[in-house]
């Protein structure tokens, strides 16, 4: 099989187009969170702390030019910005494999009989009653 057949035949199967969807769908999502945490939460935190606003928290290592500066409140917020994406996942897997489970749960219902099923039924009920 040529490369090209192979790799068009890998890029057509669905597994790979559901995660291709996933993936944007993601970072979509991903970019909602982080705005609910940079624009509405951070700034309600900062205010709780006495305004302090988290992504300019720094320490400075050493002095002089080859000083190194963390910049660790950038890091607490990605934290923060984690802790929430994930959240929101475990809740919504939560909730897709309760609505999984009613689906399941749900019988399904009897299919309407055919006509040839039907006439044997009532092939069936004429034996019986000459019995």
């Amino acid at each position: 099989m040529g490369f090209i057949k192979e790799f068009k035949e890998f890029a057509m199967k669905g597994n790979v187009m559901d995660m291709a969807v996933g993936v944007i769908i993601g970072g979509a999502f991903g970019k909602i969170v982080s705005s609910l945490v940079d624009d509405v939460l951070m700034p309600a935190i900062g205010m709780l702390t006495g305004n302090v606003d988290f992504t300019k928290l720094t320490a400075k290592i050493g002095t002089g030019e080859d000083a190194a500066v963390l910049k660790y409140g950038v890091f607490i917020q990605n934290i923060i910005d984690f802790l929430i994406i994930a959240l929101c996942i475990f809740f919504m897997i939560k909730l897709m494999n309760k609505v999984m489970k009613k689906k399941e749960e749900e019988p399904a219902p009897e299919p309407e009989p055919t006509n040839e099923e039907k006439l044997l039924g009532e092939i069936r009920d004429l034996l019986k009653d000459k019995k």
